[in-house]
């Protein structure tokens, strides 16, 4: 998610991934997230046995080339000729179901495929994978192909962009399936390489703070500060994958009580947004101001040539002083009625004095009389 000051499966980049299977288990199920591991060197210590290890990477027809991933600018209507090499690092067989879909940022932060058709509305849709010597094409489309112990197959991947396509970055993904038969459910588990589209044309970048909601808590002790509870959505208003650091500022009146909370997003692709909560230390002044700075970051090696520009929004927030209000009530409360205690015991003393001077034929004074 993210990294906070007072921060989100795991990329999906040159991948490899560990899954420990019993020797008679079967892997099928559905779908998890992309799961990104270590570089393939980390495999230099031969895996247990009954372990699949495999991995997606960027690749020429002659095997992978050592790019973490797919990274391309291309005009609209554009074709781009690329390949993938699925690895089975395993000491046994595996079987592996090979498709491409859109990219997605999850609420964890990191980038993901979702599986299925629906994944495939839009740079997904532009990726068409070759059918390697094999491999099976299913009704979906996807392919599906076994690979024997330490064995390598390299896919051809053709990226064709729609006459119409918008300007900007459009993410995808090629993912790798672990699958096989049998009755018994253990793990479905996938890898994949990402694949950075851009899409040539005037773009716009900017990232902005929606949906802003500031709630008051106080504290009970009226000593001690309360919270406010900051929720908000940023934004992704552009047109190209952008990082945001947004910090909230409060402050009572005439500046007095101010605090910050500063969050970072690592990305937020076009047209989607992240959650973001956070919660700033404030005294009871009746009311807090402040707002939502949000400045826009590049991300990893991308070249954005528009000017980034910090956006704002304000916030404010009623913090009455329930406790210190209880405390004044109480402590007046309790001179009043020490007062009227006080006052109730005089009255009865002097009622005793008068009985006892009436008693003993002594007049008493008008002085005498107890207010």
């Amino acid at each position: 998610m993210r990294t906070a000051t007072h921060r989100a499966a795991v990329p999906l980049r040159r991948v490899l991934l560990l899954v420990v299977l019993a020797a008679s288990a079967s892997l099928i199920g559905p779908a998890l997230p992309v799961v990104a591991a270590p570089e393939p060197r980390a495999t230099a210590t031969p895996p247990p046995s009954g372990t699949v290890t495999w991995t997606v990477q960027p690749a020429t027809p002659d095997g992978p080339d050592g790019r973490i991933s797919l990274r391309h600018t291309l005009d609209p209507g554009e074709t781009v000729e690329e390949h993938v090499a699925l690895t089975n690092f395993s000491d046994r067989e595996a079987t592996f179901v090979v498709y491409a879909g859109d990219g997605v940022v999850g609420d964890s932060g990191d980038f993901d495929v979702p599986p299925g058709d629906g994944s495939r509305q839009d740079a997904g849709a532009w990726v068409e994978l070759g059918q390697p010597e094999g491999a099976e094409r299913l009704d979906d489309g996807r392919l599906q192909l076994t690979l024997g112990p330490s064995s390598t197959v390299t896919i051809p991947v053709t990226v064709s962009v729609p006459a119409d396509a918008t300007p900007g970055d459009h993410p995808a993904g090629v993912v790798a399936e672990l699958v096989g038969g049998g009755s018994e459910v253990r793990l479905a588990a996938r890898v994949g390489t990402r694949l950075h589209l851009r899409v040539t044309g005037q773009i716009d970048a900017a990232v902005v703070a929606d949906d802003v909601d500031a709630r008051w808590q106080p504290s009970w002790n009226p000593f001690a500060p309360g919270t406010v509870r900051v929720r908000y959505v940023v934004r992704n208003a552009g047109d190209v994958r952008l990082g945001a650091r947004s910090t909230v500022h409060l402050a009572g009146p005439g500046g007095v009580g101010s605090a910050e909370a500063v969050t970072e997003i690592r990305e937020v692709l076009p047209d989607r947004s992240a959650v973001v909560e956070t919660t700033l230390s404030a005294w009871p002044l009746v009311r807090a101001d402040g707002g939502i700075d949000v400045t826009p970051l590049v991300v990893g090696e991308d070249v954005v040539e528009v000017a980034l520009e910090r956006t704002s929004v304000s916030v404010t927030v009623w913090t009455p002083p329930w406790s210190q209000l209880v405390l004044v009530l109480v402590v007046v409360s309790g001179a009043v009625l020490v007062r009227w205690l006080h006052r109730r015991s005089a009255r009865r003393v002097q009622a005793q004095v008068d009985a006892a001077l009436a008693a003993a034929g002594v007049p008493r004074e008008p002085s005498d009389v107890v207010p």
